[in-house]
């Protein structure tokens, strides 16, 4: 019940119609319709594809996850998995950084 709730959720907030998506990963239009309302399920290469099309987590669309990752932070994190150790230390220590001031400026702004 998940697959098919998360795949329209995204598919509207990505402003994408089922024969755009379709067209994307190479089926057609009526099979998004089944996806949606879950009368099949796809493979688990189409749920892929599908998971790349819309540029969310393949773990997010089956409902392993609840933490919709975008695409562009996803991407800001592996160049820093592929860093050296040094350099992927130092990024590491300037985002622990801002991380720590950002929740301390939350906390202080609800008393």
């Amino acid at each position: 019940m998940i697959f098919g709730a998360r795949l329209l959720e995204i598919r509207k907030k990505r402003k994408t119609s089922q024969d755009q998506l379709a067209k994307a990963i190479g089926v057609h239009s009526p099979v998004i319709g089944r996806y949606e309302r879950d009368e099949v399920k796809p493979s688990i290469e189409v749920a892929n594809k599908l998971a790349i099309a819309l540029g969310v987590s393949l773990d997010y669309l089956v409902g392993n996850t609840d933490l919709l990752i975008d695409k562009e932070l996803l991407d800001k994190v592996i160049d820093i998995q592929r860093l050296n150790g040094k350099d992927k230390e130092h990024v590491i220590f300037t985002i622990d950084a801002i991380l720590r001031d950002a929740k301390t400026r939350k906390a202080y702004s609800q008393l």
